[in-house]
């Protein structure tokens, strides 16, 4: 059934009927407006991304800054992506939201080995950490909605998605170091991912305004 009445006698649309009047609304939006709206989104996204670091910093063990795995070993530096500014205009429209979706996909495994790692986590602030997390995921879905919008609108090339599987499995490790290590290791390269997502959506969103 599409509709169903509550007590009141009041007809609701069932969930399937409304998230497809939702993307109807969002389809009907400018370009230039849900790249606002992604913007805005990618950003929140990023910010937390930097605060979660900042929390997991303040007891973190020295020597896991020496045993970290290298930026290079994040299972998403296969991309090439631009590493600035000025090479990220010399990419097609397309091709940069192509990238951003990419990134997003990458991280919705990965996402829940942190959430569900955060639970145990041998740190004081686990809970909080572990709240912030989620917020990560429901940010990233959320983003990666819009983006799926954004990308019906700006052709074929916009729709293609790299795909980076995540193979670093499910436990972070045994022992104290190595659970904040991997975690602390894990969150960076979100980090520097959702940087360059929030970099290249960005650029779109200065492009469509016609300022860069």
């Amino acid at each position: 059934m599409a509709h169903r009445k509550n007590k009141g006698g009041k007809l609701f649309m069932s969930g399937e009927i409304a998230l497809l009047c939702l993307a109807a609304a969002c389809s009907a939006v400018p370009v230039s407006d849900l790249l606002d709206r992604a913007s805005q989104r990618s950003d929140t996204l990023h910010s937390l991304s930097s605060t979660l670091s900042h929390e997991l910093d303040t007891h973190f063990p020295p020597i896991g800054r020496v045993i970290m795995p290298r930026p290079s070993m994040c299972h998403t530096s296969s991309l090439q992506t631009p590493i600035d500014k000025e090479q990220a205009l010399q990419v097609s429209e397309s091709d940069l939201l192509s990238l951003a979706r990419s990134l997003l996909q990458a991280w919705i495994d990965p996402l829940v080995v942190l959430s569900t790692s955060a639970n145990n986590l041998p740190h004081p602030a686990h809970n909080s950490i572990s709240n912030k997390i989620q917020e990560l995921q429901e940010h990233s879905k959320s983003l990666g909605d819009g983006l799926d919008i954004l990308s019906g609108k700006m052709g074929p090339a916009a729709q293609s998605i790299s795909f980076l599987p995540y193979r670093g499995g499910n436990d972070i490790g045994h022992d104290r170091i190595s659970k904040l290590t991997n975690f602390q290791f894990l969150l960076s390269c979100f980090r520097r991912d959702s940087h360059k997502i929030d970099s290249f959506l960005k650029v779109l969103r200065c492009r469509a305004a016609k300022l860069c």
